[in-house]
């Protein structure tokens, strides 16, 4: 009696514990030593079917979050991927559900270890300063507007591929105390409306004009990161006189301005899918000679040439990069891209050339050192076409910044957006804008 008494007294205390430990929705937090030192959040919910989902958040680098593409949770294991990100978080859950110790895998390994927030220790995921509003743009497609306040010429901000307007939550405000900044997250993304259709690079960029035309906004500067620079292109290309400049940062890429010279694969090779879709049946004798005509003597040959490039490139291409599974917004979007060839505004275009960094993922010190050099090459073509064809543009080049300029070399970037809007304003005061 005295046994069955005994068990049933641990029973009672290790049943609780075990059930309580398996419940691991809510927000976890931790820090991550990269060098810099990160807040991270990850948060966990469980659906109606009692599977996991987690979504993480670098709380200091934006507030965007990144949700994980798999989520595995058995015997106090942890194990999510995210393929966005190419990497993936392991951990084991504390016994008593407080606290689980992992390995953030992202290039290499590197610690981080989560806590429960407690709701007196939480951290915030937003405390921009920053009012938020929904506008509409088209039919049942709503997008998130940031105002960060200020008073002066108006700024809009664009994120790059992936993240939300957020992004620039710490880097925005700091021209409030001129201009009157905002922030627009593209549909497909974050608290934005995400719609099966939309995402070709001229309706984003009529997103933003439509925004510019609900909140009165007269003539502002675009400021794009990544992706953003297509829609950047978009608007000045055929709406000049709707926008007082552009800035580009590390953004002034083939999406955004496209040199035959260079040529680009994704781009070429949408060309000449469109006009093997016309040579169907119903197509008159003389269109039908016309694309012929233009497909073997120039759309082609292009594509060859960048086949070509592409195969070196691969040649150094990474030996462990996991297989992704893309959203179907930024598919859609990449499927939707232009050829920008004249940008008729006042243009700062950034690139971090040559980068930063760049992971080894398998690649031997001589494999990835070409890797590096054929890319800060290309980078380098890319904004002396962009020199060339863009009379209107600054182009500066940061070294050794990364992709995110802003961030990376904030003082560097503040400093050339701060002169490229004074000139501006200049401009703009004497008549000759």
């Amino acid at each position: 009696m005295r046994k069955m008494l005994l068990w049933a007294g641990v029973l009672a205390i290790l049943i609780p514990s075990s059930l309580w430990a398996q419940d691991i929705s809510g927000d976890w937090q931790g820090t991550l030593d990269l060098g810099t030192k990160l807040r991270i959040i990850l948060h966990v919910e469980k659906g109606n079917n009692g599977a996991l989902t987690c979504k993480l958040y670098s709380i200091d680098q934006g507030t965007d979050g990144f949700r994980a593409n798999s989520v595995t949770f058995k015997d106090l294991s942890l194990e999510a991927k995210f393929d966005l990100l190419m990497a993936s978080y392991e951990g084991k859950v504390s016994a008593d559900g407080n606290s689980i110790t992992g390995t953030w895998t992202q290039r290499g390994k590197a610690q981080l270890d989560f806590r429960r927030a407690a709701k007196e220790t939480a951290w915030s995921r937003d405390s921009s300063p920053h009012t938020v509003q929904f506008i509409a743009v088209d039919t049942n497609v709503k997008l998130e507007v940031l105002d960060w306040g200020g008073s002066g010429h108006a700024l809009i901000f664009l994120a790059g591929l992936g993240n939300t307007a957020h992004v620039f939550d710490k880097f925005a405000p700091k021209f409030s105390a001129k201009y009157h900044v905002y922030g627009i997250t593209r549909r497909g993304f974050g608290d934005s409306s995400i719609p099966d259709t939309g995402y070709s690079a001229d309706r984003l960029g009529d997103d933003v004009l439509a925004v510019m035309d609900a909140l009165k906004i007269n003539r502002p500067v675009l400021v794009g990161h990544s992706i953003a620079g297509e829609e950047l292109s978009s608007v000045g290309s055929r709406h000049p006189e709707k926008v007082a400049g552009l800035v580009y940062l590390d953004a002034a890429y083939p999406y955004a301005f496209y040199a035959a010279a260079q040529g680009d694969l994704v781009l070429d090779s949408i060309d000449v899918k469109r006009k093997l879709d016309q040579l169907g049946p119903g197509t008159s004798p003389q269109d039908l000679k016309q694309l012929v005509q233009e497909l073997l003597k120039t759309d082609l040959p292009q594509l060859e040439k960048d086949l070509q490039e592409t195969a070196k490139d691969l040649e150094y291409a990474p030996t462990t990069i996991p297989k992704m599974q893309l959203p179907a917004p930024p598919l859609a979007i990449i499927a939707g891209e232009e050829k920008y060839t004249k940008i008729p505004v006042p243009v700062l275009a950034i690139y971090a050339i040559p980068h930063s960094g760049m992971p080894a993922m398998g690649r031997d010190e001589a494999t990835l050192a070409a890797a590096k050099a054929r890319d800060n090459a290309k980078s380098e073509a890319q904004a002396k076409a962009f020199e060339k064809g863009v009379p209107t543009a600054r182009v500066v080049r940061l070294p050794n910044a990364d992709h995110f300029v802003f961030t990376s070399n904030e003082g560097d970037v503040l400093r050339e957006m701060n002169a490229f809007l004074e000139g501006i304003g200049k401009g703009r005061d004497s008549g000759r804008e």
